[in-house]
């Protein structure tokens, strides 16, 4: 039988088949997989055996489309950044920080959740960003943009991210007042401290099913895989330009002349505050 692995606790996948939740343990072969995210994580698609029992053994797994390394999620479809315009303000070095750690995971879907748009001074707050990406704004507590965000959850597995105090909690209780309970008890363990064990689970909504998770951001980038050659393809306008470089293949697009990169940024064509993003990041990962 084929089917989803939904969480992970006390030592069991509880793999969901045809509307039923089984728990399963790993056939021996596949415990000495050394894959990254291991041989099994949450949100695989994984073929089961049935014991007498009622639970069941994990056979085999299926190829991952992508994986999240935290939370530990394979084949998620989309991941909603989730910022408020103040209150806390939104700094661009984090929100960059997210869509790069988004775009390394090879995510189909990325999209910017602005909360508390009610506090906003102008009424299409990041709209710098939209070419780029899909932004949403909303507020949880007036209501606004609660019914597309309801539909674009209506399928799929969709990451919620973002730092703390954003009303990220808020905006799914305004989405679904029954989510309340179970959102509220994962995010409890997630947030007790860096060092807790966090327990990944996808929560069911609609057609698809919900992750939440603040630890998203807290994930290093080097720990992600990402270095002073790859970075700049996580930024996906550079890639345009990148080949007008005197020093193609090889440009840091940082301090090398004739930078096809740096010029757009000069004419315009690339925001700087992305660009100023990517040099600290370039930073960070080189050390």
């Amino acid at each position: 039988m084929i089917g989803r692995v939904i969480k992970f606790y006390n030592s069991f996948f509880f793999v969901k088949v045809e509307g039923e939740l089984i728990p399963c343990k790993l056939r021996g072969l596949l415990k000495r997989d050394k894959k990254v995210g291991g041989a099994v994580c949450v949100g695989d698609f994984v073929e089961i055996s049935r014991l007498k029992d009622k639970s069941g053994v994990i056979e085999s797994v299926q190829s991952r489309r992508n994986i999240l390394l935290r939370p530990l999620i394979a084949n998620v479809d989309r991941v909603i950044l989730t910022f408020a315009v103040d209150a806390p303000r939104l700094h661009p070095l984090l929100l960059n920080r997210l869509l790069v750690l988004a775009e390394k995971s090879q995510l189909a879907e990325i999209i910017i959740c602005v909360n508390k748009i009610d506090l906003a001074a102008e009424e299409n707050f990041l709209a710098e960003y939209e070419p780029l990406y899909k932004v949403l704004r909303v507020s949880a507590k007036m209501g606004a943009g609660v019914d597309e965000l309801k539909e674009i959850l209506s399928a799929g597995v969709t990451v919620f991210a973002g730092p703390s105090g954003v009303g990220k909690s808020s905006l799914l209780n305004a989405i679904d007042s029954r989510l309340k309970l179970k959102v509220g008890s994962v995010s409890e363990k997630i947030l007790r401290g860096k060092h807790t064990t966090r327990i990944s689970e996808l929560i069911e909504y609609g057609g698809g099913f919900l992750v939440d998770t603040p630890g998203f951001s807290a994930v290093d980038l080097s720990e992600a895989g990402l270095d002073k050659k790859n970075l700049w393809h996580c930024f996906k306008e550079f890639v345009r330009y990148a080949g007008g470089c005197k020093f193609l293949n090889v440009c840091s697009h940082s301090h090398e002349p004739d930078c096809g990169v740096k010029a757009a940024v000069a004419r315009g064509d690339i925001l700087r505050e992305r660009y100023e993003s990517y040099l600290t990041l370039l930073e960070e990962v080189g050390k």
